[in-house]
């Protein structure tokens, strides 16, 4: 025994030590990001939860920061009220560019697009559902609706458009709670957090199934634009939010009715192919949106924007116009997909150069003390044990004869 644990120690002296990496060991340099001071000052808002080391470091190093990350080579980023944002290709998953891209920050009605991607896979959208009162009763007037009534029953994909188009809250309600089964609308919200979890939106947690405020409900600009690149590979949903009227038929009693979409980027950014609004006092103004040019798709994400002087919308243009000026090939880091195996917790490997005398010496000096001899005999005792175990084996294994 006294052998062995020699041998275990000469190894551990050996070998390069693998340890945790620090929060300081992942963060990127800190530059600050261009900002344009809002002519009123935003309502304080509480500060969010921390983000850890593990959470910081997905999808590249670079992205690990509160500041601005981009190319090395890459022009000015155009400054924005915007507290966060990222411009990444849809299709490539190579991010371009972002600020503070996994700071945890109020989503507003952009948490729809994470109710898109966790119910339209799963309702028929020819189905008609009829809505109740308690869909609605704790909705306040003033915010966006679709313009649904109790007992009025309507399709799910005239709910889609409801909530796509008119960032219906009525809309988000009804969707939750017969997406959500026996657990009713409860269960709609969990399903957004399962598929939160499941795209490795790590940052983003739904409280509310429209995205109205609720106890602990954040996303991120970078969980933003993979939950944008999930609903974008549905061809129904591209077909939904690139809508720009649609009309929702009458039924007894009850006469028809138009909506129209509230993205004016449709009919103002060259290439828009849909986005998504929202607002509320604690989130300010959020924006995630998609547009295409000489054949790549970028996705632009933001929160926390103010309404001057670019407002939300313009700022997303202005982003994106920076996104297409860079070559195909740059970027910060990469959409890390839900497919792909992400490690539990980050590791540093502490680099050896074996030209280090130090380190050699120190390698070297259990052979010094032990003598060739004795090295010799660890080596013999080492390799017995699987000699042993595999003659063991063979004694056990029954004739084939």
């Amino acid at each position: 025994m006294t052998i062995i644990c020699i041998v275990a120690v000469a190894l551990s002296l050996t070998t390069p030590a693998v340890v945790p990496a620090s929060p300081a060991q992942l963060a990127a340099p800190y530059v600050p990001c261009p900002a344009v001071k809002p002519p009123v000052a935003p309502p304080r808002a509480p500060s969010p939860p921390p983000v850890g080391p593990a959470d910081l470091a997905v999808g590249g190093e670079s992205l690990a920061t509160a500041g601005l990350s981009i190319p090395a080579a890459a022009p000015r980023a155009p400054a924005v009220t915007a507290t966060s944002w990222l411009v990444a290709d849809l299709d490539s998953g190579a991010v371009l560019g972002g600020c503070g891209p996994h700071e945890r920050r109020t989503p507003a009605s952009v948490q729809k697009m994470l109710l898109a991607a966790a119910l339209m896979p799963h309702l028929d959208p020819t189905q008609v559902v009829e809505v109740t009162r308690a869909d609605l009763q704790d909705l306040d007037p003033a915010s966006s609706v679709m313009g649904v009534v109790p007992g009025g029953r309507y399709s799910i994909k005239s709910l889609w458009l409801g909530l796509l188009l008119k960032s219906g809250n009525d809309a988000a309600n009804v969707l939750a709670r017969v997406g959500g089964g026996t657990a009713g609308r409860q269960g709609g919200v969990q399903a957004m957090n399962d598929e939160a979890h499941r795209l490795g939106a790590n940052q983003t947690h739904a409280a509310t199934p429209s995205g109205l405020d609720g106890p602990g409900q954040y996303t991120s600009a970078y969980d933003l634009a993979l939950i944008a690149r999930a609903t974008y590979a549905r061809a129904d949903f591209r077909r939904y939010v690139a809508t720009r009227v649609a009309e929702i038929p009458a039924e007894p009693g009850r006469p028809g009715f138009s909506i129209t979409h509230d993205n004016t980027l449709l009919d103002r950014y060259p290439g828009t192919l849909g986005g998504k609004t929202g607002f509320t006092d604690l989130a300010r103004q959020t924006y995630v949106g998609v547009a295409e040019r000489n054949g790549r798709r970028l996705a632009v994400t933001l929160l926390g924007a103010e309404t001057a002087p670019l407002g939300s919308l313009g700022e997303a243009a202005a982003l994106l116009n920076w996104g297409f000026a860079l070559s195909p090939d740059a970027s910060v880091g990469r959409l890390v997909g839900p497919d792909e195996k992400k490690p539990d917790r980050p590791v540093a490997q502490v680099k050896t150069d074996p030209h280090d005398p130090a380190r050699t010496g120190r390698s070297m000096s259990w052979i010094a003390i032990l003598g060739p001899g004795a090295v010799g005999t660890l080596a013999v005792l080492l390799l017995a044990g699987p000699v042993r175990r595999r003659a063991a084996r063979a004694a056990a294994k029954p004739s084939s004869g």
